[in-house]
């Protein structure tokens, strides 16, 4: 029988301490009242969760267009954290580290796995450099990349590693392949209540090949397939009622398998060739060491031009940084800007740091 989301599993720990219900409501108050500024926010949702309305209202991080408020059903989200729980096997009574702000979706989808789940769970402030203890061993744990970065000799304790929220470097892909955790980058969007499909990121993750490690595996219940633009549609009927159309464009490699190409909206069209800046980018992260992104500019000849935005002093780069690229891909320029636009989330804001270089 499926969990509701008005229940709190029995194994479910907080802290290190069992709530029930009605116990949960009160230590929600607590930390409303007493917390630190990360806590109130978790208390905050805590109250949102705990009530008797069955959606909560949830902030989209902004990353592929305006930050927008939607309603997410509580039944969806239990659905989604059940979904999280089948795949990668976890248990009741297993261990997780809450490391993000549960002011967005994956911060509280990690206190909804908990619940749903009877997992224990423990709460640290969520900073780029998250302080955890090192010799305790957690079953499950999600970060964004610059986490990942900043603990990478402290996470040989967590088993298994979700990472998403911005794309995940090559140097940060090679630093990963000695640890023992398992390691996976994820796919989603607050609509989809967090991801629908993970990928290996480290060789401890499966005896896969390289190829096969190229590719999004879905969660169970989930299928895709693709619209006339080559971008992918979601179809997961225990999130949401709806087909999903995003604006990513995928090679799709079975119904629940596909390769991400890049976002729709960044397409450049280059003498009638298609570029994806993503894909220029990946190739380009093993010999640009600052932040970096492909966009576009107006071309006589070709109509659109590739050009490289890089968060620098200077636009200087060594002879052999395009050597991967072919000649359509080579950037026609390089611009420098520093410090990048951000999102609120903390992600490259791309318009706003290209409307800042033409001013």
């Amino acid at each position: 029988m499926t969990p509701t989301f008005d229940k709190v599993h029995n194994r479910f720990k907080l802290n290190g301490n069992y709530f029930s219900f009605e116990d949960l409501k009160e230590v929600a108050y607590s930390l409303v009242k007493e917390g630190e500024p990360f806590e109130k926010d978790l208390g905050n949702f805590l109250l949102d969760w705990l009530d008797d309305k069955d959606s909560i209202l949830v902030k989209t991080s902004g990353s592929t267009g305006q930050p927008k408020t939607i309603a997410l059903s509580k039944q969806a989200m239990v659905n989604s954290a059940i979904a999280t729980g089948d795949f990668f096997k976890l248990q009741p009574g297993d261990s997780a580290l809450l490391c993000l702000p549960a002011t967005y979706i994956a911060g509280k989808m990690m206190l909804v796995r908990a619940i749903v789940l009877g997992l224990e769970i423990d709460n640290v402030k969520p900073t780029t450099n998250p302080i955890f203890d090192p010799e305790k061993q957690y079953d499950f744990c999600a970060m964004i990349p610059a986490q990942v970065e900043k603990t990478l000799h402290r996470i040989n304790n967590i088993k298994i590693l979700i990472v998403g929220g911005a794309p995940v470097s090559y140097q940060l892909k090679v630093k990963l392949q000695d640890l023992k955790t398992k390691v996976f980058e994820t796919y989603g969007m607050t609509e989809t209540i967090t991801h629908i499909a993970v990928k290996p990121l480290n060789a401890s993750t499966v005896s896969s090949s390289a190829v096969e490690r190229s590719h999004f595996q879905t969660l169970p219940n989930i299928t895709i397939s693709q619209n006339k633009n080559d971008c992918l549609v979601i179809e997961a009927p225990q999130l949401t009622a709806f087909k999903i159309e995003t604006n990513d464009i995928v090679k799709l490699h079975s119904k629940t398998s596909f390769q991400w190409l890049g976002r729709l909206d960044n397409v450049i069209n280059s003498g009638g060739v298609k570029l994806f800046p993503e894909q220029i980018e990946a190739k380009l992260q093993s010999t640009i060491n600052s932040r970096f992104f492909i966009s576009s500019e107006k071309d006589n000849t070709f109509g659109e031009v590739a050009i490289l935005v890089i968060e620098a002093e200077g636009n200087t780069l060594k002879p052999n940084v395009f050597s991967k690229l072919t000649a359509i891909e080579t950037p026609k320029n390089v611009y420098a800007i520093s410090p990048f636009s951000e999102t609120s989330s903390g992600k490259i804001d791309r318009n706003k740091t290209l409307a800042r270089l033409k001013k």
